[in-house]
């Protein structure tokens, strides 16, 4: 009943959080904090200005000395456009279709926080994010149909957190995460080709020409954990640490086929049709070290170094209770870093001007591990932020992003887990927009 419960609470905050197309590598979702993404979430384990530190660093929460509510909102919108350069079937015909569309479609992604100092230097908060997001695109008949069509990952965490301060100097913190995660992930199926490979056409179907489609959808709930430390040297300057576990998911749902040959279903006993299937998800851990300095009243930088783990994400695989052979896609991911150096002006009482950059590597390790469904390359962040105190009670703090993506060179070779999927080999043009907007009640 408790799990239930949890299920159900868990889906109701999934309707208000929609992930666009990734915006940092892989597809993490750095995006937790409007105030932060002003300096390009430079220093994020260490500024610890407002509640949002529960995500970056729980242990920042000592800083805050009223309670804290924060509501922000990002609007993300990406551009994935891929250009094809000779893709061909396993036969050595070329693929054919369009190069369909704007993979990337606008979302948003709003994210709460609260914080509560309560006595002896201990603070306890929680926060409600979503930290892992996916939603690639594409027309039904474009030329990489087979590799994907629909990609959709959302993640729901619920971050509750405790922190305490020793003496003048250090404090600590850590939170439990119950995370939900929700997956779509949809493609064609050659039955053309595979009747030409393993029948020998003995089903008259034409290759490129009586696709079928596979949709699976699957949910789970999963835990983790993070911690942080907080060394606050002197008034001026602070050192953050700060760690986010791995959490892994045990996915459960449903293969939806459509348009499958009756004489292939039959031939292969049952198999391309609608049944169950179950996946296991390894979202990364991470380890970030920050720095913050303010030189006068005037004038802070920042600066931040973070290191995902994406080397648990090996392969993506689904097991069909039909008895159907498992459907692979090997990423072969490797661990990724973030570097992100960032300012902040304050003029005045009220206003605050925030300036970042970052370099994002993506964990991809070469042309043929891209896939459609994650096009990911390294990225170039340039942010601005502002923010602006109505009253010691309320804050509101804006921001905007863009994101210059490299060129992304998809070579996928028409062997092995990618023969009836065909030798994808192009290239994406990619950006991505952010505008956020937040508003802090202190009490």
């Amino acid at each position: 009943m408790m799990n239930r419960t949890l299920t159900l609470v868990m889906v109701a905050c999934l309707v208000l959080i929609s992930a666009g197309s990734v915006s940092a590598a892989g597809f993490a979702l750095i995006e937790q904090s409007v105030s932060g993404m002003g300096n390009a979430y430079a220093g994020g384990a260490a500024v610890a200005e407002d509640a949002t530190t529960i995500f970056f660093n729980p242990a920042g929460m000592t800083r805050l000395d009223k309670r804290q509510v924060v509501s922000g909102l990002h609007l993300i919108k990406p551009s994935a456009k891929y250009r094809d350069s000779g893709s061909t079937t396993v036969l050595g015909a070329a693929l054919i279709g369009g190069d369909g569309g704007d993979g990337g479609s606008l979302a948003a992604a709003p994210n709460f926080y609260y914080a509560m100092p309560l006595e002896n230097g201990l603070v306890i908060g929680v926060g409600v994010n979503s930290p892992f997001g996916l939603a690639t695109k594409y027309d039904s008949d474009w030329i990489g149909r087979y590799h994907g069509i629909e990609s959709e990952v959302k993640t729901v965490n619920v971050n509750p957190s405790i922190a305490y301060k020793f003496g003048d100097m250090l404090s600590v913190g850590a939170g439990v995460n119950i995370q939900y995660l929700e997956a779509k992930l949809s493609n064609a199926i050659d039955f053309g080709t595979l009747d030409a490979v393993s029948f020998g056409g003995a089903f008259s179907l034409t290759p490129q020409g009586d696709d079928g489609y596979v949709t699976l959808k699957g949910d789970s709930i999963a835990y983790g954990y993070n911690l942080g430390i907080l060394l606050e040297l002197s008034e001026d300057s602070r050192i953050g640490l700060a760690y986010r576990s791995k959490i892994s998911h045990k996915v459960e749902g449903d293969a939806d086929f459509t348009n499958s040959p009756a004489g292939i279903v039959a031939a292969t006993g049952g198999w391309f049709t609608d049944t169950d299937v179950k996946a296991t998800v390894e979202l990364p851990s991470s380890f970030s070290i920050s720095a913050y300095h303010r030189f006068n009243s005037t004038v802070a930088i920042m600066a931040d170094a973070t290191r995902t783990n994406w080397s648990s994400f090996k392969e993506l695989r689904f097991a069909f209770a039909s008895g159907q052979p498992d459907g692979v896609t090997t990423e072969s991911w490797q661990d990724s870093w973030r570097y992100s150096l960032g300012a902040t002006i304050t003029p005045n009482d009220v206003m605050t001007v925030r300036l970042g950059v970052a370099y994002d590597e993506t964990p991809i390790p070469d042309s043929a591990h891209r896939t459609p469904r994650i096009p990911g390359a390294d990225r170039t962040w340039v942010a601005l932020g502002m923010g602006y105190k109505f009253s010691d009670a309320i804050n509101l703090d804006v921001a905007y992003t863009h994101l210059f993506v490299k060129d992304a060179v998809i070579d996928k070779a028409a062997t092995g887990e990618d023969a009836l999927r065909g030798a994808l080999t192009g290239s994406y043009d990619s950006t991505v927009d952010i505008a956020s907007v937040q508003l802090t009640y202190r009490f």
